[in-house]
């Protein structure tokens, strides 16, 4: 019977045995397959991480370049402004002298070529009036008088040069008189 039972027993340890290399397998198998799934969802996560840097790149020098072209003849238009308030003052000149009609046809016309010109390519007016309110933001103050009106205090009083846009840039602040 002793023998019987050894075998018995034998045979029990056998089939524990067993099962533990068995579990030991399986667990070995489910910590590879665990661990490869690890390894894919770090990987995907490196590769999103990487596909939306990347977006982000082609967005903002997509955005860079299309403001390059805007301001790109921003040293040409600032040139270009006191050529346009030299013909303004002509115009005003040549208004109060009555004999001259011809020559101011001419010189608008010039002017307004020139003008339309400089605004198709992006130049645009910051309109500025007496009255105003200033704006250390978006006015140049050249100077304070005594306003002439209680309500006139803090406001501009005249505006002495044209500020000029491009595009959404200001390339040339208006130079006012504010009242004080």
């Amino acid at each position: 019977m002793s023998k019987a039972k050894d075998k018995k027993e034998t045979s029990l340890d056998n089939q524990v045995e067993t099962n533990e290399t068995q579990q030991t397998v399986e667990v070995q198998e489910l910590s590879i397959g665990d661990r490869l799934k690890e390894e894919l969802d770090q990987e995907k996560d490196k590769f999103l991480r990487l596909f939306a840097e990347f977006e982000n790149y082609k967005k903002r020098t997509s955005k860079e370049r299309i403001e390059l072209f805007k301001t790109a003849s921003k040293d040409v238009m600032i040139s270009m402004l006191p050529v346009l308030d030299d013909f303004e003052r002509a115009l005003m000149h040549i208004e109060e002298d009555k004999e001259a009609e011809e020559m101011r046809k001419g010189v608008v016309l010039i002017y307004q070529k020139l003008l339309n010109t400089l605004e198709q390519k992006g130049l645009s007016k910051m309109e500025v009036q007496s009255g105003d309110v200033f704006d250390a933001e978006i006015h140049q103050a050249i100077t304070q008088t005594p306003a002439p009106t209680d309500d006139l205090k803090g406001k501009i009083i005249d505006v002495l040069e044209k500020g000029y846009k491009l595009g959404d840039t200001v390339i040339r602040f208006p130079k006012v008189v504010i009242g004080q």
